[in-house]
């Protein structure tokens, strides 16, 4: 058994990478997503490479699998009908929110829909304190009469979410029980094991958020695991969790909601590997496919990590517009910018493009399936800058006519001609995703002209020049297989789990042995959820991370816990060095301390990495005797205003002593790397191009 499959659901394209492990062979492919269907995407394609690169079935030892399909349903509210069961007199949080107006002067701001309507919520009897002790004891019967209700209003999965049950879980516990004995067929989730920390109206849509989606999850991953089974595939099957790592699929079927970034990370992972082997450490990752367009920002080689996580916003880069989800996830941005957006005139005139998308069904015009409106693979595909012989390594056929015919109408209505709209368009989407990288980098304290930024995705490289010189940086990565780097991210993923915690530990106070004990349940919960991966990845290593405050704060710092050990430490010196490395790290954060505050630790933050066992060879390309002769075509270059004659190279054939000045564009399978006239680009030894700008 050689072979490790990689698959990545995306919104227009199903991504599928296959690795000989013994060779390091990669083969790859592209199938148009079944967005009705998504599992009949995954089997055509499988088939498609078992049959065109004669691989055996049950050659094949571990599939690895990212899909965006539980973000879409989160964000078009096509998840299951859901119910909430909370205290008495809660069930107003998730519209009550945190009392904040993410824009303060609009007179009509609008929040994200609720995913539970009010006639779905119901309240019980129960409480406990904040302490965890118990004030009042849960009535089953009432709790259950609750459920009947909501389940003859046609409710399919239920969220528990009660007050302080990051304290003490008991009540949650029980109710489950209870639920699940009398309805077992019904999908619960329960708070204290999906989100354990404070803060209820965060907790409560976490909770709320993995409920709705689970019977969807359910429904496909058992569907998924059938699909494979008929094929002919009896291997492991492994998730991409938003952090950035694996999981084993029936610890993805319990808590979904660590699924819904899981493409975008798979592409951050691969974007962290190919900077490693170039030797460059702070990137600006550039994903961009057929929908959407992602932004990361990579330092030492590590991506950013955040906790919390927004789904759909009203406002694509306010903060607050969204509806808050405790996990966690690699932190990026994203926005809908992708080959399938959808190019219109807008209410003032002027010329939009996205965040609607053809998607994969009808598609772009140029498909030939039914879609009649100008994108941006359309405007592309005008420019020159896609082969209609060479789309996706020729599987897919290309209509340049509709194309033409979809521009010449928006170009009526926009008062212009198809040139200009079509690099409107162009211009237009890197100008989009400038912004969405200077804000990004900003809110990180750092200037994006300091870093590199690697391009992937179908419609990474072809834009990557234009975004570049927007930006302002110099340096471009275009990886090989650049098209399908999100599925081979997969391939090359640690596995990983994350746990979280409330504690509420004062270092003046308390015993360090208490926090010890907390994060020892942390660790072996985490030890649990890998174990069953331990055959292909390990060792564990574990990282310990805080977010502490001084009391009376509403801010909380994430700082690195140090190292201390119990047996041969006294609890003051312990607990002197938590102080003193929060004391550090807040004054690196904002300058100074507040005088004689006490500090307190809130949140553990604990996690589990675990590698690949099988190491990733480098290989180097071997240096042709033969000059590569390349092909020409008319492509338009803003820099020259015009179409110009343009030397065309297929990547495949070229190796480590290749270098060119621009313009030029170079094929590969999956995408189109576009050299501008002020960029030069060579091959490393690596098989990457890399491109430099002169006037950045």
């Amino acid at each position: 058994m050689n072979w490790s499959i990689g698959i990545d659901i995306g919104g227009t394209f199903t991504d599928i990478v296959a690795r000989h492990l013994p060779s390091q062979k990669v083969e790859s492919l592209k199938v148009l997503t079944t967005n009705s269907n998504p599992i009949v995407g995954v089997t055509n394609g499988l088939n498609q490479l078992i049959t065109n690169k004669k691989i055996a079935p049950e050659e094949i030892f571990r599939i690895v699998h990212a899909t965006t399909l539980f973000t879409n349903a989160l964000i078009e509210r096509k998840g299951a009908c859901t119910g909430l069961i909370t205290n008495q007199g809660f069930k107003d949080i998730i519209e009550i929110g945190n009392e904040r107006k993410y824009d303060l002067y609009d007179l009509a701001i609008s929040r994200p829909d609720t995913l539970v309507p009010r006639n779905l919520r119901g309240e019980i009897c129960g409480r406990i304190d904040a302490r965890g002790f118990e004030i009042e004891k849960i009535n089953a019967v009432q709790a259950l009469s609750e459920v009947e209700r909501l389940i003859h209003l046609g409710v399919e999965s239920i969220a528990i979410c009660l007050l302080h049950s990051y304290a003490n879980p008991i009540h949650e516990e029980m109710l489950a029980t209870v639920i699940k004995n009398k309805y077992p067929h019904l999908a619960l989730t329960i708070s204290s094991e999906i989100s354990p920390i404070i803060r209820e109206f965060e907790r409560m849509t976490t909770t709320i958020a993995n409920a709705y989606i689970k019977p969807i999850a359910l429904s496909y991953l058992n569907q998924l695991e059938s699909t494979l089974s008929q094929i002919g595939i009896k291997a492991e099957v492994l998730m991409m969790l938003s952090n950035g790592g694996l999981s084993h699929l029936n610890t993805a079927k319990s808590k979904p909601i660590d699924l819904l970034e899981s493409g975008p990370a798979a592409g951050v992972v691969a974007a962290s590997y190919f900077g490693i082997e170039e030797g460059v450490s702070d990137l600006l990752a550039f994903d961009m496919g057929g929908t959407t367009a992602k932004l990361c920002l990579i330092n030492q080689s590590q991506p950013s990590i955040a906790y919390s996580f927004e789904a759909a916003r009203q406002k694509r880069f306010t903060k607050g517009s969204g509806m808050p989800i405790n996990i966690t996830t690699i932190e990026l941005i994203e926005i809908g910018a992708g080959g399938g957006s959808i190019a219109h005139q807008d209410e003032l005139n002027l010329l939009q493009v996205g965040p609607q998308s053809a998607s994969s069904e009808p598609g772009p015009a140029c498909y030939g399936l039914g879609g009649d409106q100008a994108t941006v693979t359309d405007a592309n595909l005008f420019l020159g800058y896609i082969n209609p012989d060479y789309f996706a390594g020729g599987t897919i056929p290309i209509n340049s006519l509709a194309a033409e015919q979809a521009l010449n109408q928006l170009a009526h209505v926009c008062n212009s001609n198809q040139t200009q709209i079509a690099w409107g368009i162009h211009h237009l989407v890197a100008e989009n995703m400038a912004t969405a990288a200077r804000l990004h980098v900003a809110e990180q304290g750092r200037d994006p002209r300091n870093f590199v930024l690697l391009a992937t995705g179908g419609g990474g490289p072809l834009h990557a020049y234009m975004v570049a010189k927007a930006v302002g940086i110099s340096t471009i990565i275009c990886p090989r297989d650049a098209g399908v780097a999100s599925a081979f991210g997969l391939l090359i993923a640690p596995a990983r789990a994350d746990r979280s915690k409330t504690i509420s530990y004062k270092p003046d106070f308390n015993l360090i042995e208490d926090l010890e004990k907390n994060i020892r349940d942390l660790e072996s919960e985490i030890q649990s959820d890998l174990q069953a991966l331990n055959g292909s990845y390990g060792p564990v290593q574990i990282t310990y991370q805080a977010e502490a405050r001084f009391v009376g704060q509403g801010f909380n710092l994430l700082f690195k816990l140090p190292i201390f050990s119990v047996n041969n430490e006294s609890q003051k010196i312990a607990n002197q060095e938590i102080k003193n490395t929060f004391l550090t790290q807040y004054a690196e954060k904002f300058g100074r301390t507040p005088p004689n505050g006490v500090i307190e630790l809130v949140n553990l933050r604990i996690a589990g990495i675990a590698a690949p066992l099988q190491k990733n060879s480098v290989t180097q390309a071997i240096k042709s005797t033969s000059i590569t002769k390349p092909k020409f075509r008319q492509v338009f270059f803003q820099e020259i205003g015009d179409f110009t004659n343009t030397p065309i190279f297929n990547r495949s054939e070229l190796d480590s002593s290749f270098e060119h000045a621009g313009p030029l564009l170079i094929e590969e399978y999956g995408t189109t790397i576009v050299v501008g006239p002020l960029g030069f680009v060579k091959m490393s030894i690596h098989g990457n191009l890399i491109i430099t700008i002169s006037d950045n």
